[in-house]
């Protein structure tokens, strides 16, 4: 088990895409996040699912589709603030939790996307 990957961990593929689905339903509900995306949320979700793959260990999709993640330069043209980001991570908590990600590993799951979740504001609050 210590050899697994965050990936393994939460359950692979099958675990990660409902994860996704269970993720976006709360960003667009969201009033401090969910008007920061577009109307048609399905590329999005996939682009997110791909990435998360990667991020968390899996298959490099994302970089095999999109190159280089980059993804501080690919959201400074969006308004993120602590807030932002903070709603964020609320979102994907409750997501976790729906999908039956267990503590230690939701946590965990947690704070490995508040790094990236708190790199990318760059608006003040």
């Amino acid at each position: 088990m210590a050899n697994e990957t965050l990936y393994e961990m939460i359950g692979g593929a099958p675990v990660l895409r409902r994860v996704v689905e269970a993720f976006y339903p709360r960003v667009k509900q969201n009033p401090l996040i969910g008007p920061l995306f577009p109307e048609n949320i399905d590329p999005v979700m996939d682009r997110q699912y791909k990435f998360l793959t990667q991020f968390f260990g899996g298959p490099s999709l994302y970089s095999d589709e999109y190159g280089h993640p980059m993804m501080r330069a690919r959201h400074l043209p969006f308004p993120i603030t602590r807030e932002r980001a903070d709603a964020w991570l609320s979102c994907m908590a409750g997501a976790l939790t729906e999908v039956g990600i267990e503590e230690p590993l939701r946590t965990f799951v947690l704070e490995r996307l508040s790094g990236p979740a708190y790199h990318f504001v760059n608006t003040p609050s």
